[in-house]
């Protein structure tokens, strides 16, 4: 009785463990997906403030927010690339440590930026503006290369598989028109002509067409004028004289 309240007691325990785990996780992907939810809205916010600012702002204070413009799109759209094919190519992963590299120095940019866009000093700002496009320049092109790089290793082998399978197709395409062809190479043989007879039944079995001559030679010779036979002798008729024998 005390063996059966331990093991229900243990598996009371393992159930409440188990709940508390599941509930820990489902509470942490909750909050991991409001996490990615907000901070989506936060850059899609910042973004269009910031073509805002591009369009609606002059001078250095504009210039700022089209560096930062440029500087978010091309790094999020190298990170989208990267992170999307790493999944099918393994050989990314050493691009995306790249990736992570140069995010660093993005991230450090793009704060930079942000905190110059209150700089009420114009004429500093306008002095510092050169060094800062020409960073912005490095960084958003060293990332554009890494996804155009990764965007044509994609398509080359999209292009190699189509290459394999439209061949594969070919030779499947010409495999299920085997009949043109078979057609006319393949017919059905025409039989084969009887051997000859052996050499003792050529007597018994073949025949040969008559000539005259064989049958002439085949029939017993007869007399061309068949010889008068006894003439009958009649009452009234002399008996013939008996020859001399002197």
């Amino acid at each position: 009785m005390e063996a059966v309240i331990a093991v229900v007691a243990l598996l009371f325990v393992l159930f409440v463990v188990l709940g508390a785990y599941a509930t820990v996780k489902v509470i942490g992907a909750a909050k991991r997906g409001v996490d990615r939810t907000i901070d989506q809205a936060r850059r899609t916010v910042e973004d269009h403030t910031l073509r805002a600012k591009s369009f609606a702002q002059f001078g250095p204070a504009g210039e700022i927010a089209q560096l930062r413009l440029k500087l978010r799109t091309s790094m999020r759209a190298t990170q989208d690339v990267l992170h999307a094919g790493v999944t099918e190519d393994e050989s990314l992963k050493e691009s995306l440590a790249l990736f992570h590299r140069l995010s660093a120095h993005g991230h450090e940019l793009d704060s930079e930026l942000k905190r110059l866009e209150s700089e009420p000093d114009r004429a500093a700002l306008a002095a510092r503006l050169p060094s800062l496009r020409e960073r912005t320049e490095r960084v958003a092109g060293s990332a554009d290369s890494l996804r155009w790089a990764a965007r044509d290793r994609a398509r080359r082998f999209a292009d190699d598989d189509l290459d394999s399978l439209s061949a594969q197709i070919d030779v499947e395409s010409g495999a299920l028109r085997h009949w043109t062809t078979s057609d006319s190479s393949t017919q059905t043989p025409p039989p084969p002509w009887p051997e000859a007879p052996a050499a003792d039944s050529a007597a018994e079995g073949q025949t040969w067409p008559e000539t005259p001559g064989a049958r002439a030679a085949q029939e017993p010779t007869r007399p061309a004028i068949t010889p008068p036979g006894p003439r009958p002798a009649y009452p009234w008729q002399k008996k013939p004289r008996p020859e001399s024998t002197t």
